[in-house]
């Protein structure tokens, strides 16, 4: 258990948590790529698994500039989001409905890390840490047109979702 004793001590822990967090999604976006049956949805996973690795990239960057290593910390957070679009990708049912399912799953994931850098981001500001602002709104800018796409990619599949639903 790390001390948190100063703002710095903080912002080290914060980028270790978001590195844990991204490198879970490394592995798990393609898992949920291909259990998606729309080619958009796919596409769309597997877009942000690459945006995902320059993220991990970004936050080994900062933790040279802070002097830092960023292992050393699980997120049992994105442990949890991952483990969500697990149990997604081992439902059975209408392929539309899944596909769905699947895109509420990457947006509960956009949106943790959504929360995460934004925090981290303003933390790094209160210690005037202009480089490292920088890198962190960046990540910050692709998360939210991330989730702004997921939504319009789950408006475009809703009629498919809707028939599938009206089955039942």
């Amino acid at each position: 258990m790390s001390k948190l004793a100063t703002l710095e001590a903080l912002l080290v822990q914060e980028i270790k948590d978001l590195y844990d967090a991204e490198g879970q999604l490394v592995k798990a976006l393609p898992k949920m790529a291909k259990a998606a049956t729309d080619s958009s949805v796919r596409e769309a996973l597997l877009k942000h698994c690459e945006e995902t690795k320059g993220h991990v990239e970004r936050l080994e960057e900062i933790a040279k500039f802070i002097d830092a290593s960023p292992r050393g910390k699980t997120c049992k957070a994105m442990r949890g989001l991952v483990e969500e679009g697990s149990e997604v990708i081992e439902e059975e049912g209408d392929p539309a409905i899944k596909d769905f399912a699947l895109i509420i799953a990457a947006q509960k994931i956009e949106h943790y890390e959504i929360a995460g850098y934004g925090s981290v981001r303003t933390l790094a500001k209160a210690l005037r840490l202009d480089d490292v602002v920088e890198l962190l709104q960046s990540t910050l800018d692709e998360e939210g047109a991330s989730d702004k796409s997921l939504t319009e990619l789950a408006l475009n599949i809703t009629p498919a979702a809707m028939d599938a639903g009206m089955r039942v």
